[in-house]
């Protein structure tokens, strides 16, 4: 269950090729990604010990979908979190690359 107490910034640390989610100054979780031309594919999310299930990689997948879109690419997701979010949220279903 999210908490919506809980203040979230997400950065794109294009250096590390990852989404950042940040919790006051602390890193609490990320997903992984590779850019192609025209697209981006999410590999793995990852949320650090204390923080799974207050809805960080909720946020952080919301966030990264979003600049996904602002950037209009199309998104191919390898990682089952990523997969899933889309699958329960269809509004993001439009970006999904199917020419593989």
């Amino acid at each position: 269950m999210a908490d919506d107490s809980v203040t979230v910034r997400v950065t794109d640390n294009e250096s590390q090729h990852r989404y950042e989610a940040y919790v006051d100054h602390t890193l609490a979780a990320f997903v992984t990604y590779e850019r192609i031309p025209g697209g981006i594919t999410f590999i793995h999310t990852e949320t650090e010990p204390g923080y799974e299930g207050r809805g960080v990689a909720s946020r952080l997948a919301e966030a990264a979908l979003d600049d996904a879109r602002s950037r209009s690419l199309r998104v191919t997701p390898l990682c089952p979190f990523i997969a899933a979010y889309i699958d329960r949220h269809p509004a993001y279903a439009d970006l999904l690359d199917h020419s593989s």
